[in-house]
């Protein structure tokens, strides 16, 4: 029994070792080292202060920004330590409650809008986290926007589209645009914008 027990002793110390130490302070100075800003979760500071990640979603509710994606981490919306869809499928009639809720509060908050909602502005991601919408979500808008903050719709459109990150490598994915950083921008905004 003796000459097994050693053996497995020093094999668990050793493989601890290994992949509870050696490996994670590896690839974390590798991170560190050649993508520093992603290893630090790519956060995004504004006036020295640290305002969320460009990784994660926020919660924008005042009409005078532009709104992301719905949340599905509960019970606080954008919870990166709940990450994950709602499961509900199409056929959940919570889930088309919660579809038409979102509607309302769009028509709510733009009421000359009758364009239909894009579906990323009332569905939630897999992820219940993503920073990101469609250039059409974010259009779709651009005059509500512009309206309550008293700027034309050609500046926030122009901001708007620069804001617009191609796909990925040129191919991977779907054009987009970083709800938090476009909000950012906005604020950033000069006053001859207006009209």
């Amino acid at each position: 029994m003796k000459t097994l027990i050693r053996p497995a002793i020093t094999l668990f110390v050793l493989l601890s070792a290994i992949t509870g130490l050696i490996y994670p302070l590896l690839v974390t100075g590798i991170g560190q080292a050649l993508f520093p800003e992603q290893a630090a979760g790519s956060l995004i500071e504004r006036d020295g202060k640290r305002v969320g990640s460009r990784l994660i979603g926020q919660n924008f509710t005042d009409p005078t920004y532009f709104w992301g994606r719905p949340s599905a981490t509960g019970p606080y919306p954008n919870n990166a330590a709940a990450s994950g869809g709602s499961n509900l499928g199409p056929l959940n009639p919570a889930l088309k409650e919660a579809v038409e809720s979102r509607v309302k509060a769009l028509r709510e908050a733009d009421p000359g809008n009758t364009q239909p909602a894009p579906v990323d502005l009332v569905t939630a991601s897999a992820s219940g986290l993503d920073p990101h919408i469609s250039p059409a979500a974010a259009e779709y808008q651009v005059a509500r926007v512009a309206r309550l903050r008293g700027l034309t719709s050609e500046a926030v459109q122009n901001l708007m589209d620069r804001h617009t990150e191609d796909r990925q490598w040129g191919i991977f994915g779907e054009p987009r645009v970083n709800v938090l950083e476009l909000n950012l921008a906005l604020d950033r905004l000069p006053s001859e914008q207006k009209p």
